[in-house]
């Protein structure tokens, strides 16, 4: 049998997923630029939580959620190979979300990093992950982090740089 049975464990999902709720959306988005394909994204890993609630340690859950939505986020690159850029073209500009000119800015600069520096920029600093935990949630090497990181971060800068400068 899969997920909670008894009432306890119903009621600890579903504090969970109160808590966790937004974190994940907010992962989501940074990850696909899409608030819809977030919601999908987040939604899916929550079930796939539900499923293996037994299996889940208390307090690791996010972190397990998490990983479940990088690795859906991974499957869906994998299955539909697409350019970073063409999740942004399908955002929904009525979207609050996307109204932001700031979440707007960052969403778009990180769609031009190739798909690992984006899972590795967005797990790192927005996520607050350490280096290892992003490795051990993407299955790299710490090196590959670091690296991934080290020219995410290059890329970003000179995007950046534009902008703070006011154009010049």
């Amino acid at each position: 049998m899969f997920g909670p049975s008894t009432p306890r464990q119903d009621a600890e999902y579903t504090a969970f997923v109160r808590s966790a709720s937004g974190s994940l959306t907010r992962t989501a988005w940074l990850l696909t630029g899409d608030a819809d394909l977030a919601a999908e994204l987040v939604q899916e890993s929550l079930v796939k939580t539900y499923l293996a609630w037994r299996r889940v340690r208390n307090g690791e859950a996010t972190s397990y959620a998490r990983r479940v939505l990088v690795n859906l986020n991974i499957d869906r690159w994998r299955r539909r190979p697409a350019t970073p850029s063409e999740d942004l073209d399908r955002a929904d500009v009525g979207n609050a979300e996307a109204t932001v000119d700031d979440r707007d800015e960052v969403a778009r600069m990180l769609a031009t990093l190739p798909p690992q520096q984006r899972r590795v920029i967005v797990l790192r600093y927005y996520n607050d992950l350490s280096e290892a935990d992003v490795a051990d949630h993407l299955g790299i090497s710490v090196g590959a982090v670091k690296s991934a990181a080290s020219r995410g971060l290059a890329t970003l800068r000179t995007q950046y740089a534009p902008i703070a400068g006011g154009g010049q």
